[in-house]
């Protein structure tokens, strides 16, 4: 109800043209063939390269605006495939919960499951013990056992996981050993962006 009100007052802008309606328009950022990589044994699809109009919405996104949420939730809806029926976000620190406000790996993935109709998101306890984002290469590549899930049973559920970006692939990797820990099946990924050490990393 407040995001409907503040839509109302404060209608969402493009991020390029600044035309009202929506925070990535059609005309400027049309969509395209999904990215497929395979990283540290995840099936990874991506929007976009992580540069140019994609990097600025990822960044805007992190910095707290939630009409670039709902941008880009709505464009990984539109992007799920028949194997994507749980949805599980990957999660952000507690401070930067806190700063922006919301969980944007959580919304993300819940906007695309309210988008596609068919998929549910399913938050998880999920806890990230640090962050990524201001590390080097290889401070990523060397970072495991940040995220635990809680005690539930996952056992037989096959989960993709959702996230903003995909630098190196080890976010992704660690939230995924976490929920095999629980007996989930994990074998897929949908991200907004790859950047060029993701693509390096891919197989293929």
């Amino acid at each position: 109800m407040l995001d409907r009100a503040l839509d109302l007052f404060f209608p969402p802008r493009c991020i390029c043209c600044n035309a009202s309606g929506n925070a990535l328009c059609r005309r400027c950022v049309p969509e395209t063939a999904p990215l497929q990589r395979r990283i540290f044994g995840l099936d990874v699809r991506a929007l976009a390269p992580y540069d140019g109009v994609w990097r600025r919405a990822v960044l805007a996104l992190k910095d707290g605006r939630r009409d670039i949420a709902a941008a880009l939730g709505e464009r990984l809806g539109a992007a799920l495939q028949a194997e994507d029926r749980h949805l599980v976000g990957i999660p952000t620190s507690a401070a930067r919960r806190l700063r922006r406000g919301f969980d944007g790996g959580e919304l993300l993935a819940s906007i695309a499951a309210s988008a596609d109709g068919r998929a549910t998101s399913r938050p998880l306890c999920f806890v990230a013990r640090d962050r990524q984002r201001g590390r080097s290469r290889a401070e990523r590549l060397v970072a495991r056992g940040r995220f635990h899930v809680g005690t539930e049973s996952l056992a037989g559920c096959s989960v993709t996981l959702v996230d903003d970006v995909c630098t190196t692939g080890t976010t992704l990797a660690d939230a995924a050993s976490a929920l095999r820990a629980r007996g989930a099946i994990v074998e897929r990924a949908l991200v907004v962006a790859l950047t060029d050490l993701g693509r390096k990393r891919g197989e293929r």
